[in-house]
């Protein structure tokens, strides 16, 4: 199995067909045979993970059981619904995609293990990209939203890593975080002994702030493009 992740922005005054994608994109997905799950998001101002929606920048991702074997991006254009490709191209956005193969995780998207059983654990050292992922409970959306900020300035600052881009289903309440990681320590330095995220966590448990939650981490396996001149999958200083 393998996903592709796509992040798209939409030149000056365009962002309106980022918004209508949202809607046409859905039927030539569904009946895409290679695509056993997919999700159409938009992006928090500018990518990042904030409750400001970037009304240029949009998120497409696909998850793909059944892969051939040639090279990925041949993959990606054999399997991506050309009407996509085409609205693409039509209306000149910059692209950035990430090929990824699923490695570990737990949780549920919609109710679905869309990237089928994983272990919580593998012996994986490499370079390492993490999607969580989930709905919030209205009642706690203002909790959830005043702990944002001190966590994504804290991750930025941590020694491994990469990037990250906020990404999310429904404004507000279902919300996704992509970040892209040197190593498995990097993440795990950031995810278990940074205070502000441990107490965010702890706070999610304690208050039963989601309703749904997913946490996978995946093995890059190729990328090509940029999003706002950046190539994402690379620390850009």
């Amino acid at each position: 199995m393998i996903c592709f992740l796509s992040i798209v922005r939409y030149p000056a005054g365009k962002g309106f067909a980022g918004f209508l994608s949202m809607a046409l994109f859905r039927l030539p997905l569904i009946i895409c045979k290679p695509v056993s799950f997919y999700k159409l998001m938009g992006c928090g101002k500018n990518g990042s993970f904030d409750i400001q929606p970037d009304w240029r920048q949009w998120a497409l991702l696909t998850v793909h059981p059944n892969p051939d074997k040639p090279d990925t991006r041949t993959l990606f254009e054999k399997q991506t619904p050309q009407f996509i490709q085409r609205w693409w191209k039509f209306f000149g956005v910059e692209q950035f995609t990430i090929v990824l193969e699923p490695i570990e995780g737990h949780g549920t998207w919609d109710h679905q293990h869309c990237f089928g059983p994983l272990p919580k654990q593998t012996d994986y050292s490499g370079k390492i990209c993490i999607l969580t992922r989930a709905t919030i409970r209205v009642n706690r959306l203002t909790h959830f939203w005043k702990a944002v900020d001190p966590v994504a300035n804290t991750m930025a600052a941590v020694d491994g890593f990469i990037s990250s881009v906020g990404i999310g289903e429904v404004p507000f309440i279902k919300q996704a975080t992509f970040s892209i990681w040197e190593n498995r320590n990097a993440m795990k330095a950031f995810a278990y002994q940074m205070k502000e995220h441990q107490s965010v966590i702890q706070k999610t448990h304690r208050e039963n702030w989601y309703s749904e939650e997913m946490f996978v981490r995946f093995k890059p396996l190729n990328s090509w493009g940029s999003v706002n001149g950046l190539d994402i999958s690379k620390r850009n200083k």
